[in-house]
């Protein structure tokens, strides 16, 4: 089967993906806090970044590699935690690993992963990410980064923008709560589901239980009444300050890149610490409903600092990336994308998502007479013209 003949685009991916979750599933991955109105910013601001097409040079073999934090990529793009990617498809997380692996991308697995980093080691390559959602015990602390440490992760990513559960109106009302339970609520979503529901029932025989976030299950021993837009984590996490980070710096001795980064200020006293990198990023949305687009910060912060900076939110397409790349981007990073690739798909998905990506920015950069990353024409505003 031709893959680009049926599903060319992110956004085809998308729909097949939302034919085929529950409600309570799709809303859970789609969904972002209030009235989505950072997560519509996220959009429109990158739609409104434009470059001027150039003509005359010749035949256009576009490459695509790119070196970020001393290492070479083929591509300058990798994959974003998501919290319980197992609920959204049954595996994901080793799916995903192992296709990052074969394209030589970042794979990052999240502290509220549906797989712990031990299950995780026999499929990462050296481009294992651990994103750290931050322990208040210390003890706590320095077994996840020796647990990530022992199974192959290679770079720590401490997630600073949640230090309270955002809302998500949208998950609240599909009736998913943490951990989640099949209520008849949810099992007539199901119904309705059919490739969703037999591919969680395949696990379900497999395991006797639903999805749950595995890598806490050492440290938490009861359950806990939580709102449905927060986890167990919640539990163990504090708000970390700069004294954090500080202890992670010392305590951690690969790279150390800080997710959450909007104001051009914060980059300083981060530079002072010794962290490798900054992730601009609003979460995509799903934090707090009166943020700025990330693209719109990004140049701010490019200009207050020269660590490398990471840029997600609001990426569909390869001509996203590179929107992103020449506003001051050296990285970029995708979550909800390669999670629809993986609904609509299975296994299949995650490859053809960068497939897609990959085609998307040669053909663009051909428009631009890029032959590389670096040849990028000058962005403009493009009501401006």
């Amino acid at each position: 089967m031709d893959l680009h003949a049926t599903y060319p685009g992110l956004m085809d991916l998308k729909w097949r993906a939302h034919k085929r979750l529950p409600g309570f599933v799709w809303e859970y991955l789609d969904s972002g806090t209030g009235v989505e109105a950072t997560k519509a910013r996220n959009r429109a601001a990158l739609d409104r970044i434009g470059f001027m097409p150039s003509i005359l040079h010749g035949a256009m073999d576009a490459d695509l590699s790119h070196r970020f934090l001393g290492q070479d990529y083929p591509t300058p793009f990798g994959m974003a935690p998501i919290g319980m990617s197992g609920l959204i498809w049954p595996g994901a997380e080793a799916i995903l690993a192992k296709a990052a692996g074969q394209a030589q991308l970042p794979y990052t697995l999240s502290t509220v992963a549906s797989r712990t980093p031990e299950e995780l080691a026999p499929h990462i390559k050296d481009n294992a990410w651990f994103q750290l959602y931050p322990p208040r015990d210390e003890d706590i602390r320095r077994d996840l980064l020796r647990r990530a440490r022992t199974a192959g992760f290679t770079t720590l990513v401490l997630t600073v923008d949640i230090p309270v559960a955002s809302r998500r109106e949208r998950q609240t009302r599909s009736g998913l709560t943490q951990p989640p339970r099949l209520t008849p609520r949810l099992l007539a979503q199901v119904a309705m589901r059919p490739a969703w529901g037999l591919a969680m029932a395949r696990q379900l025989w497999r395991e006797r239980e639903m999805p749950r976030m595995r890598t806490l299950d050492k440290y938490i021993k009861t359950s806990a009444n939580l709102p449905p837009t927060a986890h167990l984590g919640y539990i163990l996490r504090t708000s970390p300050d700069l004294d954090y980070v500080r202890w992670l710096r010392d305590n951690w001795d690969g790279p150390l890149i800080i997710k959450g980064v909007m104001r051009p200020g914060d980059a300083e006293p981060l530079e002072q610490i010794g962290v490798d990198a900054l992730w601009v990023s609003n979460h995509a949305g799903r934090q707090f409903d009166g943020a700025p687009a990330t693209i719109e910060v990004l140049p701010v912060i490019r200009a207050a600092t020269k660590l490398p900076l990471i840029f997600d939110s609001g990426i569909e397409s390869g001509l996203d990336i590179l929107r992103a790349l020449a506003m001051g981007a050296d990285f970029i990073m995708l979550g909800r994308a390669f999670h629809f690739g993986l609904a609509a798909l299975g296994a299949a998905g995650p490859a053809h998502v960068i497939d897609i990506l990959k085609q998307d920015m040669a053909a663009n950069m051909g428009q631009m007479g890029a032959h590389d990353l670096q040849s990028l024409p000058e962005p403009f505003a493009l009501e401006t013209l």
